[in-house]
C-alpha cells in the first residue's frame, strides 16, 4: 500500500535565516513536509526538519552565495527526483540525475523520487551464490557474496580505489545486468580518470556513474547514494536485472552525515559522529538487498580513520557486510599488492555448504599457514631462520611462498606497473594454493611467485 501525499502546492516562502548551508524559510500557511525540495534562485534546498509556526529547515544542495534574507523560495512537493530508464546507461550524473560528462540530459521514460522504503522482508530472498572476481586474494579467503554487501577496508594510500577499479575491470565485463558506479565525496582527477578507463575497457554504455565530488555541498554528498540506489532498485524491481552497486567512498557518506548533523546543531556522539550515524546508514544499506525479481550486489570501499578499525563509522558499517576484505599497511609496505590481510579479511559464504569442501579445506590451511608464520617472525628476526625446526622452516617456506602467490598484476595499473594484468579464476587458485601447501621443498626462489597468475606462469618464470 502505497502512502497518499497531499500535493497541494504550498504557498511560497520566505529565508529568515542562514547559518552556513543551512537555511531557515518560514511559510505563512501549510509548511512543506521532510524531503520536500526547495529553490531560492538558482540555490535547490532540501528540507531537513520542521521548527513549528511554519518555518522548515533546509540543507542547502549547492553554494548559499547569492542568498540573502527575504528572498522568495518556491515549493517542489515531489522531493528531488532522479530519471530511470535505459536511457540512464552509459552517462555521468549528478545527484539529480542531470549529465556531468557534457551531453544532453537523459531523455528517461520516468522520474522517481531518491526517497524510498527498503523492500519488505516477505520480498526479500537469499541467494547463496558467489560472484567471482578473478583476483586470487579475495576469490580465496573472502568471496564475495551475489546480492550480498562487501566492504574494501583500508587507511589512506592502502590500495582501496585500486582494487575496487579492479574489480570494475574484471566483474563488470562478465556481469549480465546493469552496473552502477557511486562516487561519494570522490575528487575530480578520480571521476576522470574512472570515465575514461571506462570508456577505454568498452564497458561504459552498460554503466551508470553517479558523483557527489569532495568539492560539493555536504548534502549532496549524503544524498548521491539514494539517488544511485534509486536508479539500481528500477533495474532490479522493474526489469528484473541484477544489478552490481560499486561505492566509493562509504566512509564519506559518514562523514557528509557528520556535518549535516553538525550543520544543524545536533549533540556531536562518540567520537564526534552524529547521533543519528547508526539510522542513517541503515536508511542506505538495507535499501541493498535481493528481491524476487533481481539482486543488488553491493562492492563499497571504506576508509578506515587512522587504521582504527574501532572507528564507529567502520564498526557499523561492518555490521552490514556479508563478507568484509581488510587491506593492511604492512603488506602493502612490504610490496605485496593487492595488500589483502588474510587473517582479518573474512566471509559469510566461506562455508563448505556454499563454496564447497575442498575451497573450504584449502582457505584453512592457508590462513593456518599464514598464522603459524606471523607466530614464528618474532623468533626469526632474533635468532634467524637456522634455529627453526626442519618443521617451521619448511611453514615459513610454504608460507611466503603463499604471500607471493596471493599477488597480481592488475589491469587498471598496467601502463603504471609494466606488467600486464591477470584474471585467475577460481579453480586455477585453489589447485595452485593446494600445491604449495602439499610441498616440503621447493625448486624456485619465492620471487618466482610474486605477481603471477596461476602456477601455470611458473614455467614462464623458470
Amino acid at each position: 500500500m502505497t502512502e497518499e501525499r497531499d500535493t497541494a502546492q504550498p504557498e511560497t516562502g520566505t529565508i529568515v535565516a542562514i547559518r552556513g548551508g543551512v537555511v531557515e524559510v518560514a511559510f505563512g500557511g501549510t509548511a512543506p513536509h521532510i524531503h520536500a525540495l526547495l529553490r531560492a534562485g538558482e540555490v535547490a534546498m532540501e528540507v531537513v526538519s520542521l521548527m513549528g509556526g511554519g518555518v522548515v529547515r533546509c540543507i542547502a544542495l549547492g553554494s548559499v552565495r547569492g542568498l540573502g534574507l527575504g528572498m522568495t523560495v518556491t515549493v517542489s512537493p515531489a522531493g528531488i527526483e532522479v530519471p530511470v530508464g535505459e536511457a540512464v546507461l552509459g552517462r555521468m550524473l549528478d545527484v539529480f540525475g542531470a549529465p556531468l560528462d557534457g551531453a544532453p540530459p537523459p531523455e528517461a521514460v520516468a522520474r522517481r523520487p531518491i526517497h524510498r522504503p527498503p523492500p519488505a522482508l516477505s520480498d526479500r530472498v537469499v541467494r547463496a551464490g558467489v560472484l567471482e572476481t578473478g583476483i586470487k586474494a579475495i576469490d580465496l579467503l573472502s568471496p564475495i557474496e551475489r546480492g550480498g554487501k562487501t566492504g574494501l577496508f583500508g587507511g589512506a594510500g592502502v590500495g582501496k580505489t585500486v582494487l575496487l577499479s579492479e574489480l570494475i575491470n574484471n566483474t563488470v565485463e562478465h556481469h549480465h545486468g546493469v552496473s552502477l558506479f557511486c562516487g561519494i565525496g570522490e575528487r575530480s582527477r578520480e571521476a576522470e580518470e574512472l570515465w575514461r578507463d571506462m570508456g577505454e575497457a568498452g564497458v561504459r554504455d552498460r554503466m551508470v556513474m553517479l558523483f557527489g565530488q569532495m568539492n560539493e555541498a555536504p548534502g549532496v554528498r549524503f544524498l548521491i547514494g539514494n539517488s544511485a540506489l534509486t536508479m539500481a532498485e528500477y533495474f532490479r524491481d522493474d526489469r528484473g536485472q541484477d544489478v552490481l552497486l560499486l561505492i566509493d567512498n562509504i566512509f564519506r557518506f559518514v562523514q557528509a552525515g557528520s556535518e549535516v548533523s553538525g550543520l544543524l546543531g545536533r549533540m556531536p556522539s562518540r567520537v564526534g559522529y552524529q547521533p543519528t550515524l547508526a539510522t542513517e546508514l541503515a536508511a542506505l544499506e538495507e535499501r541493498i538487498s535481493s528481491t524476487r525479481t533481481g539482486a543488488i550486489t553491493s562492492i563499497q570501499a571504506v576508509y578506515v580513520p587512522a587504521d582504527d578499525f574501532t572507528d564507529p563509522a567502520a564498526a557499523q558499517i561492518f555490521s552490514h557486510l556479508s563478507a568484509s576484505v581488510v587491506l593492511s599497511r604492512k603488506r602493502a609496505s612490504e610490496g605485496l599488492y593487492p595488500a589483502v590481510d588474510p587473517l582479518a579479511s573474512t566471509s559469510v559464504m566461506l562455508t563448505p555448504s556454499v563454496v564447497g569442501q575442498r575451497h573450504y579445506d584449502i582457505a584453512r590451511g592457508v590462513r593456518r599457514t599464514l598464522a603459524e608464520y606471523e607466530e614464528l617472525r618474532d623468533i626469526i628476526a632474533m635468532l634467524g631462520i637456522e634455529e627453526l625446526s626442519a618443521h617451521d622452516r619448511a611453514v615459513v617456506a610454504r608460507a611466503r611462498r603463499l604471500e607471493r602467490f596471493l599477488t597480481q598484476p592488475f589491469f587498471t595499473v598496467t601502463a603504471a606497473a609494466g606488467t600486464a594484468g591477470r584474471l585467475v579464476p577460481i579453480a586455477e587458485t585453489l589447485d595452485g594454493c593446494e600445491t604449495i601447501l602439499g610441498q616440503t621443498d621447493f625448486d624456485l626462489p619465492e620471487s618466482a611467485y610474486y605477481m603471477i597468475g596461476g602456477l601455470s606462469d611458473l614455467k614462464e618464470v623458470a
